[in-house]
């Protein structure tokens, strides 16, 4: 909600910030010394390249293992996005999508004309299934849109569910916008290009894994035919942000030393919130553990409203988590969304609130 962002980022040294999936775990002085260096040297004062930091889409090929794939990158893994789709839809195709999901990608579905048909998977197992693609497919339908590991319910396929999705996809040549913005956090991540390689697209960010949502720096890779005809849309003629790009290089190059902090905190901060997830009646986590650096904390039963809970908890605690409304217009009443890529003091904290709050809200 505006108000809420515009009250959490005025207090911004004082809130837990457990809202946006972004990651505030400290990370290795690499990343910084690399952004340093670059304002010292006055990189900024040129325009980028707009291949590219020299270095750089070859680190990110290397970083997903796809030599042959085509590497755009972009001012975030939205602007990526944004290109595929208007790019590759049209009026009258349809997308193949999940209920709830990232709703800013269905947004810019829905500015190319086209048609989203979203699965509704707040239910077990969780998770899109081959048989519910199947029966949701239609003549129209021309992609699906994957978000593996999932916003907002934090599971991740594993290979056999993954596999049959990418077979269905190439039985009906359907594109696949494969999005792995938490690939970070799951070490047995699949990527779709895997088993579907000449029609997928994968959408790559560094806000979450290292922590540089700020710096608006992403990448979208795919075959080549399919990046030139997403290329037509690349409006960017002057290049991702300079201090984003130095900044992604050198994730890449130190990914050892920052990815096992942050996944050993996610994993103490996820038990800890469960613990107080597991105070409070009425409530339970449909997917645990979370393979991404979120998950869903379930509400229906208490009666009380999410939005009331995000602001409560908000206002009255500088905690900010984020309401189901935003990921969902249909199911959306029924949960909040966490994320735990934070300071375990952050997590502590949100272990007090929530059941102070929920208790509040309750009477």
């Amino acid at each position: 909600m505006a108000d809420n962002f515009a009250f959490a980022h005025e207090h911004r040294k004082q809130i837990a910030w457990m809202s946006q999936n972004t990651n505030t775990i400290p990370l290795t002085p690499s990343i910084k010394e690399a952004m340093l260096a670059a304002i010292e040297e006055g990189e900024y004062n040129l325009y980028p390249h707009r291949r590219g930091l020299a270095g750089l889409p070859e680190a990110i090929r290397e970083d997903l293992g796809l030599p042959a794939y085509d590497v755009i990158v972009t001012n975030g893994g939205l602007e990526g996005t944004y290109m595929a789709t208007r790019a590759l839809l049209h009026r009258g195709d349809e997308v193949l999508a999940t209920d709830p999901s990232f709703l800013p990608i269905h947004d810019q579905i829905r500015l190319c004309d086209a048609t989203i048909r979203e699965v509704d998977i707040y239910r077990e197992p969780w998770r899109l299934t081959a048989e519910a693609m199947a029966a949701t497919i239609t003549p129209a339908t021309k992609m699906l849109f994957l978000v593996d590991p999932h916003n907002p319910l934090g599971f991740s396929y594993t290979r056999a569910e993954k596999k049959a999705l990418c077979d269905l996809a190439a039985e009906h040549d359907l594109i696949i916008l494969d999005d792995i913005t938490y690939r970070d956090f799951n070490p047995d991540h699949i990527l779709a290009s895997e088993f579907y390689p000449e029609r997928t697209l994968v959408s790559y960010t560094f806000s979450k894994g290292p922590g540089l949502a700020g710096m608006r720096i992403g990448a979208l890779l795919g075959p080549r035919g399919l990046i030139q005809q997403v290329k037509r849309f690349d409006t960017n003629v002057l290049g991702a942000n300079i201090l984003g790009q130095r900044a992604a290089l050198a994730a890449l190059r130190h990914k050892k030393e920052w990815r096992t902090v942050v996944r050993d905190t996610c994993t103490a901060n996820q038990d800890v919130i469960r613990k107080a997830v597991e105070t409070v009646e009425g409530c339970f986590l449909p997917v645990y553990p979370s393979k991404a650096n979120l998950f869903c904390i379930d509400l229906h039963e208490t009666g009380v409203n999410p939005d009331a809970v995000e602001e409560r908890m908000l206002l009255e605690h500088k905690v900010h988590i984020r309401s189901g409304t935003y990921l969902s217009k249909s199911v959306g009443s029924r949960f909040i969304r966490v994320s735990f890529s934070v300071l375990e003091r952050d997590a502590e904290r949100f272990a007090k609130a929530f059941p102070a709050t929920m208790a509040a809200l309750r009477r």
